[in-house]
């Protein structure tokens, strides 16, 4: 009985850091070592499903901080997009002008409050962004919150205006 229970022990304790481990929502997913292959080995990571095919492979991330907002100490709220490529090729986003991303604050009932661009000149200037494979790009802005009333629910959301399909959201709580 001892023999049969020292390698489930042992198991148990090697394994119980793997799952231990805490990721944030909306993270990009690191690789796997082998011990965590070795426990799930057809487990693998959903890719966000495109109709373009030359978006495939990318994975949107958003962060809104401070959580929650308090409204009477902040006035506008930090959002960071991570753009990551998990595909095995690069990917290339072509922009007409200078103008990346749109940033939302909506209302529960999906109304626009404040859209970031309002606030924003952007050059007639064409861009393109590469993504190599396994690497990533954070835009990093702010955005007021005059429009936000305090103990309600808002949505974050975040999009490529060239590219509607990637996009992501996130709510978030307003206190006092």
């Amino acid at each position: 009985m001892r023999r049969a229970t020292v390698p489930l022990v042992l198991a148990l304790a090697l394994s119980s850091p793997v799952l231990a481990q805490e990721t944030k929502p909306g993270a990009p997913a690191q690789k796997r070592g082998w011990f965590s292959r070795m426990l799930h080995p057809f487990a693998s990571e959903r890719l966000p499903e495109y109709a373009d095919p030359n978006l495939k492979g990318l994975v949107l991330a958003l962060e809104l901080s401070p959580q929650p907002i308090k409204l009477s100490e902040v006035r506008q709220m930090d959002v960071k997009l991570t753009i990551t490529n998990k595909a095995k090729r690069p990917i290339t986003l072509d922009f007409p002008d200078a103008q990346r991303i749109e940033i939302y604050l909506r209302n529960s009932a999906e109304q626009v409050l404040t859209a970031w661009s309002d606030n924003h000149a952007f050059a007639q200037a064409a861009g393109t962004v590469l993504i190599n494979p396994q690497e990533h790009i954070q835009y990093a802005e702010t955005i007021a919150t005059r429009e936000l009333t305090p103990n309600k629910v808002f949505i974050g959301e975040v999009f490529f205006p060239k590219y509607p399909e990637l996009r992501v959201r996130q709510k978030f709580l307003t206190a006092p």
